[in-house]
């Protein structure tokens, strides 16, 4: 199951993705918004539901982040073994983990927000988890049964500021995607073997697999977990693979007009355009 979250005629709603647009299930079992279904782990009344829900089309609704307002969003630095070596640092004993701010967040077909005090827009295409189960200090064997789901994350950095201070590169407001949707994970295929691919104005710049990370999934909700209690709704993201722009030479940034897609098999594709300045 797929689903998804989205404004439509003035209220925040949320929905099962099926053929003909979007099966809307707000107030079903008394729940307002996606997260709300997962912490109930609701899903499964979702779907049933949905076959007497009014169907929205995707072009009348705004899409939202795939869960709108994380209590946190913990994203993860160098964790595919070949961006480590392009961007030059050594292997590090413990994941780099840094966290977003919900009003960075925008959602598919979003637009990102080029800052006006930088030229150094970087994309970084990844694959995040959302965890349905609750839970402190898990441990990695019990770690996927804490997750309910992927989505696709766009964790763009303005690099110079990234230089200066890791939280500040990746804070500025509307930098961040999230979308277009969550796949549940009885339905999604082996992350292991899932290719994600970034494309820049139609222009491959990316592409990977989970296979890559340095730190596993269950390694990083063991380790996250280990100092932060993990709540349905969380997100954590995983890590982008190779290809940055900052790492070509010359560099390649994204600039107002330009379009961005991170694709990935068993989810789907996340759009946005780049404005600015911001």
């Amino acid at each position: 199951m797929r689903f998804a979250s989205y404004r439509h005629a003035g209220r925040d709603c949320f929905g099962l993705v099926v053929e003909g647009g979007l099966a809307d299930l707000t107030g079903v079992n008394g729940h307002a918004d996606l997260a709300g279904a997962i912490a109930a782990d609701d899903l499964p009344a979702m779907g049933d539901a949905a076959g007497a829900a009014p169907i929205v089309r995707p072009e009348d609704v705004t899409f939202l982040p795939t869960i709108p307002a994380p209590s946190k969003v913990v994203c993860i630095g160098l964790n595919y073994e070949p961006h480590r070596i392009e961007m030059g640092h050594d292997k590090d004993p413990y994941p780099t983990v840094f966290v977003r701010l919900n009003d960075t967040l925008v959602g598919h077909q979003g637009t990102l927000t080029k800052p006006a005090n930088s030229d150094a827009f970087d994309y970084e295409g990844e694959i995040a988890v959302i965890i349905g189960k609750p839970g402190r200090r898990i441990a990695e064997a019990d770690a996927m049964d804490h997750v309910v789901g992927y989505t696709v994350f766009m964790d763009a950095s303005v690099r110079d500021f990234q230089s200066q201070n890791l939280i500040a590169g990746k804070n500025f407001p509307a930098t961040g995607g999230m979308g277009p949707w969550m796949t549940t994970a009885g339905a999604m295929p082996s992350p292991e073997a899932v290719t994600l691919k970034t494309r820049l104005n139609g222009q491959r710049m990316q592409q990977g697999t989970l296979a890559e990370l340095t730190f596993t999934i269950p390694e990083l909700i063991a380790y996250v977990s280990a100092w932060t209690p993990l709540g349905p709704g969380d997100v954590i993201s995983t890590g982008t693979p190779s290809g940055v722009g900052t790492a070509r030479k010359p560099p390649v940034y994204m600039k107002p007009g330009d379009t961005v897609e991170v694709e990935v098999g068993g989810i789907g594709t996340l759009v946005h355009t780049v404005a600015g300045p911001g």
